[in-house]
């Protein structure tokens, strides 16, 4: 998701900071989530109790809290309650984000922003001639789409890098000052003084080919940096790494259970190694997701794991910063674990995607997050690309299709629910039979007739085996979102079977109190 443009105000992805006219706005937590409730949900009324959701971390938050926060975001953003460009008040209701972007945003892998001194556009027929050289080559060599943005550097932002080209005209020739740029960070990756003779075919051609080879190599190279660790393969194309670097992060790779002896050796040869740290918190995390969902691991035991995995990420953050993949895998573990991080994860994940150019290894974590905070249409978009994205047999497509369940029905959208998905996890031999038959209880509404098969099978757990199934499910797929109702949305299915069959009390009582009597 790139900056968001409001005529001369701009704010960041994440609504860390905002910026006019080249000053800084800078939100604190509370005013962020605010922020990001009401832009990503614009000209809808945001209820205070859906706003005080996104304040569900915090103490103390009542109606008046909102109200406060909205008129210090009013403050700091230029609006007025009165006029509001901005944040309009539903009295008595909420709130409503009025402000449509502004038109013209460029998005993409990469824009070329040209630009001209003062002396205007002298040789303007070359240089579109050699701007669209420079765009070709570049486009060639990456295999990406490239743009030429003619409004220059600033409407060129929303790109994921900006390649930008100054020109200064001369006598008979033509400077230019290239810049490559990773965005939004600004960064810096590669920069180029070009000198073009006007009167020399070949000049301008060696120049082109130069620009575009070094842009074509710095690029390059990032997206290989972001698609390494976790034992990637270096020797494999770049789309079958993120493939496999997506395959490694997915709740649905088995290979993490078997690793755990060979990576508890190399975690104990080399410590330090926040490579290997994090390869171990997945085998961790494995074990805590591939268990029976009817009772292998003890409440004790997921606590003791999940703080391991806790103490491990935080302390590994600050070697992964360089490392996309490995940031990937930190926020996944943050997200999954619970901890009160889902502002961290969020950040992490945000600044690894903008440096993956949308890679398939980033799906799945970032429609996670999306969905824990309940905007669920963001969240299923990117498990659909993901769909889209796998082939349809695998594993990993399987996975996005429980994901995308799963957020249907924290949305409280049944009908849109693809039941469907159940079969496809009963069906496939890779898929643990205990964990194919829960999905199944899962997405079958409340008041259905469960089929012959799963009915016996819900029958001949017994109610100790249907408890650790909704402790299972609970855990996996419902407490990490922010909505009480979302939870509730998720665990009713199962719950209602379950206790249809074997009474109220195969329900454990921490999960009432996280659901609320609304799944009853």
């Amino acid at each position: 998701m790139p900056d968001l443009r409001f005529g001369d105000l701009i704010l960041d992805e994440t609504c860390l900071f905002a910026r006019r006219n080249e000053q800084t706005i800078k939100f604190t937590r509370n005013e962020r989530a605010l922020l990001l409730a009401l832009t990503r949900n614009p000209h809808r009324l945001m209820r205070r109790g859906r706003l005080l959701d996104e304040l569900a971390s915090e103490s103390d938050v009542s109606d008046r809290n909102i109200d406060f926060l909205v008129n210090r975001l009013r403050a700091k953003l230029g609006d007025s309650a009165r006029s509001p460009k901005y944040i309009a008040t539903q009295y008595g209701e909420g709130y409503v984000w009025i402000a449509a972007p502004s038109p013209g945003a460029i998005e993409g892998f990469l824009a070329i922003a040209p630009t001209f001194g003062p002396q205007g556009h002298r040789f303007g027929q070359q240089v579109s001639s050699l701007v669209e050289q420079v765009r070709d080559k570049i486009a060639a060599g990456l295999g990406r789409e490239v743009v030429v943005v003619e409004d220059g550097y600033a409407a060129a932002t929303g790109a994921r890098h900006v390649l930008q080209m100054s020109f200064l005209a001369g006598n008979e020739h033509l400077d230019c000052a290239a810049t490559l740029r990773d965005m939004p960070s600004k960064r810096i990756v590669k920069a180029f003084r070009l000198r073009f003779d006007m009167a020399d075919a070949v000049s301008l051609a060696t120049e082109a080919r130069r620009v575009s080879d070094g842009v074509v190599d710095a690029l390059s190279q990032t997206l290989i940096e972001a698609s390494t660790g976790l034992g990637t393969p270096a020797d494999e194309p770049l789309e079958t790494r993120f493939h496999k670097a997506a395959s490694l992060l997915s709740a649905s790779n088995r290979a993490w259970l078997a690793s755990g002896e060979q990576l508890g050796r190399n975690r104990a040869h080399d410590p330090l190694n926040a490579d290997i740290a994090l390869q171990w918190c997945l085998h961790l995390f494995a074990r805590l997701v591939h268990t029976s969902p009817f009772g292998e691991i003890s409440l004790e035991e997921r606590y003791r794991i999940e703080s391991e995995i806790d103490a491990t990420v935080l302390e590994c953050l600050p070697a992964v910063e360089a490392n996309p993949l490995l940031m990937l895998a930190a926020a996944k573990l943050l997200y999954f674990i619970d901890r009160g991080h889902l502002d961290l994860a969020e950040d992490i994940a945000g600044r690894a995607f903008a440096q993956t150019a949308d890679s398939a290894a980033a799906l799945p974590v970032m429609g996670q997050l999306r969905h824990a905070r309940g905007h669920f249409d963001e969240a299923i978009e990117f498990f659909d690309r993901g769909i889209e994205t796998f082939e349809p047999d695998s594993d990993l497509h399987l996975h996005m299709r429980v994901l995308k369940a799963i957020s249907v029905l924290a949305s409280g959208d049944r009908a849109a629910l693809d039941t469907a998905v159940a079969d496809a996890a009963r069906d496939n031999p890779r898929c643990p039979h205990d964990i194919g038959l829960t999905i199944g209880w899962m997405v079958a509404a409340p008041e259905q007739k469960l089929p012959a098969s799963s009915l016996d099978a819900l029958t001949a757990i017994g109610p100790a085996g249907a408890r650790n199934a909704i402790e299972y499910l609970y855990f996996t797929s419902a407490r990490h979102l922010v909505s009480e109702e979302a939870r509730a949305n998720v665990m009713r299915g199962l719950i209602a079977h379950a206790t249809r069959l074997h009474g109220e009390e195969t329900v454990p009582a921490f999960v009432l109190r996280s659901i609320g009597p609304i799944a009853a």
